[in-house]
């Protein structure tokens, strides 16, 4: 006969399996309707190539000129704060999240009740979360907040839609879910802030404060 103790244990147990199971099937659900029937020809020949890393180095050049050369030592401190974001947010997404939870992305998962459309190569990597969305939500956190002394609002907007729209894209193309790419932008986003905060400390000679 169960103790008290147990039989809590076991409902709370039941419990959670159960709102893990409702909410795998919801991501499920989501994930074929974005990638499966949320389509068409002109964002299936864009949005392989809008998600990739390699065609956004013009725009990762820009910005590094337009920082080193309009504000000096400034700008070479976000530019190694940006980088010591990215490094950090990969790392944490890809060497320590991903093996801890071993999700398997929907292009390799045999056990789907339904197709998944492959734009991209599927990789072997697990699903979550999201290196892309916690990269890009990182990096657009951190330079969103570090570069408000610019008062350009635009700017922060810019970062966040670029960001979502990578993201977006991992559902579309087929590589991930999009609870992996939605607990990628969160993780990103606390990594992105707590650089921010960081680079302000240091800035200020290990004083706190944040520029919004």
């Amino acid at each position: 006969m169960k103790t008290h103790r147990q039989l809590v244990d076991s409902i709370t147990h039941q419990l959670i399996n159960s709102s893990i199971r409702h909410h795998m099937q919801y991501d499920q659900w989501l994930f074929q309707l974005i990638n499966g029937e949320w389509h068409n020809t002109l964002f299936d020949a864009i949005i392989p190539y809008w998600r990739s890393k390699y065609i956004w180095i013009p725009l990762y050049i820009f910005l590094v000129s337009f920082l080193w050369v309009n504000f000096g030592r400034r700008g070479l401190m976000v530019i190694a704060f940006a980088v010591a974001t990215l490094s950090v947010s990969d790392y944490v997404s890809s060497s320590i999240v991903k093996p801890l939870v071993e999700r398997v992305r929907p292009c390799n998962d045999t056990t789907l009740p339904f197709e998944v459309r492959e734009l991209v190569k599927c990789g072997g990597g697990y699903s979550f979360t999201s290196s892309h969305a916690t990269n890009h939500f990182a990096i657009a956190t951190f330079l969103s907040l570090t570069l408000g002394f610019l008062r350009k609002k635009w700017i922060t907007w810019a970062l966040f839609a670029w960001a979502a729209s990578i993201a977006y894209g991992q559902v579309y193309v087929g590589v991930h879910y999009p609870l992996d790419v939605i607990a990628g932008a969160a993780l990103g986003s606390l990594i992105g802030l707590s650089f921010d905060l960081l680079y302000w400390w240091v800035d200020d000679g290990g004083q706190w404060r944040i520029e919004w």
